[in-house]
C-alpha cells in the first residue's frame, strides 16, 4: 500500500531533535499529526525513525505516554461493555487523560512547537473508538451523540453521559388540587420535614409526576423535568385540547419507549391526562417555553349583590380588543417583581346563571391575570370587570378552555 512520505523532509529537523526523547512511534508521529495523509501516528513515527537512519526504538516505557496505546484494546472493550448497557442509535468515545501525561506533552510542545502536532487525547479518542466500533455495532456520531463513553485511561473505568429523551404532548389537568410541576416544600425546600410529612413537597403529586413517573420507569431514566407552554393556577382546570408540554427524561437507558403504552398508563389517572405524544427535541423545548399564544378561559363569577343581565352583557362586550394595565397581583407579589403589565382582552362573552352568579368566556393575551381582571385586585388592575359593572365580583372557579397555539 502506498504511504505518503512527501512530508518527511519538512519534518526531519524537528524529528531529529525529538529522536532522543525516548518516545514511542505514536508519540513521535503525533508531533507531526497534521502532516501527511492516510497515515496513523504510529506509522508516521516508524517512517521518521527509518528516515533518520533507523534510530533505536523508544525507551521502555515511553517517556511521554507510558505505553498507554498498548492497552487501547482493553480500554475499547471497557467502553463497549458500558455503551451496550444502554439503548442508542449512535455513540461517541471520549477520554480523561492522566494529568501527568498531558503535562509532559505540553512541555515537549513548548520545546519543539505544536503547529503540526495532535493532542494525545485526540489520538486516544480515535484509536479507542476504532477498536470499539466492531464491538458496539452502532454508528459514531460527533455532533449530537445519544451516549458518550468517557474513558479514564488511568484506571480503565468508564462513565456514561446519556443524552436526554424529549417527549412532546398536550395535557389536561382535571383536578383543582395539584400544581403543574413538583412544588418543593416552602419550609424544608425539598429535604423533608414535619410540615410536608417527609415528602419534601407542598402537594402530594403534580401533572409532572402523573406523566413523568411512568415515563421515567419505562425509560429507566434517573429523573424527569417538565417544560410547559405556560401554566395554570393550581385551582384551575386545563380542559379542551390541553396545554402543550415537553417532558425531559434524564439519562434514559431505554430510548425507544412505547408512547401509546405511556399514554394509556397516564390516562388511567383521574388527575391529569395526555394526548398527541411523540418524541421531541431540545429545540422544541425552547419553542414551547418561548411561545405566548392567547388563551381562552371560562370563569364562574359571583357578585356581591344582584346583577342585571343586560348590564353584564354590555360590560362584557365593552372589553373587546381592549388593553388593561395589571400591577403584579397581591397573591403572587412574594415571587414576582412589582411591575405594571399591559395586556389585551381580545373578547368576553357572558351568561347570567342567577341573581348574583354568571359565567364569562374570555380570550386574553398570554400572561393576563384573569382573576384580577374580574375582581380588580384592590385597584391594581384597571379597568376591571368589577369596576365597569359597578359591583364587586370574584372568580369562584376558573377553567382554561384552550391554548390557542395552532
Amino acid at each position: 500500500m502506498y504511504r505518503d512520505d512527501s512530508w518527511i523532509p519538512e519534518a526531519l529537523p524537528k524529528a531529529e531533535s525529538a529522536a532522543d526523547m525516548g518516545l514511542c512511534d505514536h508519540c513521535l508521529g503525533r508531533l507531526f499529526g497534521k502532516m501527511g495523509t492516510g497515515l496513523t501516528n504510529d506509522e508516521r513515527g516508524a517512517m521518521l525513525r527509518l528516515a533518520l537512519g533507523g534510530i533505536p526504538a523508544h525507551s521502555e516505557p515511553c517517556r511521554l505516554c507510558e505505553d498507554i496505546f498498548d492497552i487501547v484494546p482493553r480500554l475499547a472493550e471497557a467502553a463497549a461493555e458500558a455503551i451496550l448497557t444502554v439503548e442508542s442509535e449512535n455513540f461517541l468515545i471520549g477520554t480523561r487523560v492522566d494529568p501527568l501525561i498531558a503535562d509532559r506533552e505540553s512541555k515537549i510542545w513548548d520545546e519543539l512547537g505544536k503547529d503540526q502536532a495532535e493532542p494525545i487525547k485526540s489520538e486516544l479518542n480515535r484509536e479507542i473508538g476504532k477498536h470499539a466500533l466492531p464491538l458496539i455495532n452502532r454508528r459514531v456520531e460527533f455532533t449530537n451523540p445519544q451516549v458518550v463513553a468517557l474513558v479514564d485511561t488511568r484506571f480503565a473505568n468508564v462513565e456514561l453521559d446519556i443524552s436526554p429523551v424529549f417527549i412532546y404532548g398536550r395535557y389536561c389537568k382535571l383536578s383543582r388540587e395539584i400544581p403543574q410541576t413538583i412544588w418543593p416544600c416552602r419550609s424544608c425546600r425539598g429535604k423533608g420535614c414535619a410540615r410536608c410529612h417527609g415528602t419534601g413537597k407542598m402537594y402530594s403529586t403534580s401533572v409532572q409526576e402523573v406523566i413523568g413517573d411512568p415515563a421515567r420507569r419505562m425509560a429507566d431514566a434517573t429523573e424527569h423535568f417538565f417544560h410547559g407552554m405556560g401554566r395554570e393556577d393550581i385551582d384551575a382546570l386545563m380542559l379542551g385540547d390541553g396545554r402543550p408540554f415537553v417532558l425531559e427524561l434524564r439519562s434514559p437507558r431505554i430510548r425507544d419507549i412505547d408512547l401509546d403504552q405511556l399514554e394509556a398508563e397516564v390516562n388511567r389517572s383521574e388527575l391529569a391526562q395526555v394526548s398527541k405524544l411523540r418524541f421531541s427535541s431540545k429545540d422544541e423545548v425552547r419553542w414551547v417555553k418561548d411561545a405566548s399564544p392567547s388563551k381562552t378561559y371560562r370563569a364562574q363569577v359571583r357578585a356581591e349583590g344582584k346583577v342585571n343581565k343586560e348590564r353584564v352583557n354590555e360590560v362584557a362586550k365593552s372589553f373587546k380588543n381592549l388593553h388593561i394595565d395589571q400591577r403584579t397581583p397581591v397573591r403572587v407579589a412574594h415571587r414576582r417583581g412589582d411591575l405594571v403589565r399591559r395586556r389585551e382582552i381580545l373578547s368576553v362573552e357572558a351568561e347570567v346563571l342567577g341573581d348574583d352568579v354568571f359565567l364569562l368566556v374570555l380570550e386574553t393575551e398570554s400572561g393576563t391575570y384573569v382573576k384580577e381582571f374580574v375582581s380588580g385586585d384592590e385597584g391594581r388592575t384597571k379597568p376591571s370587570f368589577s369596576e365597569r359593572l359597578g359591583v364587586p365580583c370574584v372568580v369562584e372557579a376558573l377553567d382554561v378552555m384552550s391554548i390557542n397555539d395552532q
